[in-house]
């Protein structure tokens, strides 16, 4: 198994719409990325290291999938209307990242 994390990271004018993320974006890509997408869960930021630090992250966004190739064989089809949609709830560049999952 594979998880694919998106990390909307924080910085001065970072703007992250929650309410259109989860609302419109996430439901879009559970319908075209499924059913190779085994789960998806959303983290929105809180604080960071102390009470008065602002999360280091807007919102975390992670899928499991079979392996990268099932993820690219449902996402290349549909990539433009995913990232087409990015602009409208985010304006910071997200960070990618595969991992292998090792479950113990």
């Amino acid at each position: 198994m594979v998880k694919l994390t998106i990390l909307y990271p924080n910085s001065d004018g970072a703007r992250f719409d929650l309410d259109y993320y989860l609302n419109v974006h996430v439901p879009m890509a559970h319908r075209l990325l499924e059913p190779a997408m085994k789960r998806y869960t959303v983290d929105a930021g809180l604080l960071g290291a102390g009470p008065d630090v602002p999360p280091p992250f807007l919102a975390i966004g992670e899928q499991t999938y079979e392996s990268v190739e099932a993820f690219m064989e449902v996402f290349m089809p549909n990539a433009a209307e995913l990232q087409g949609d990015i602009p409208k709830f985010t304006n910071v560049e997200p960070v990618i990242q595969f991992s292998q999952m090792k479950i113990e």
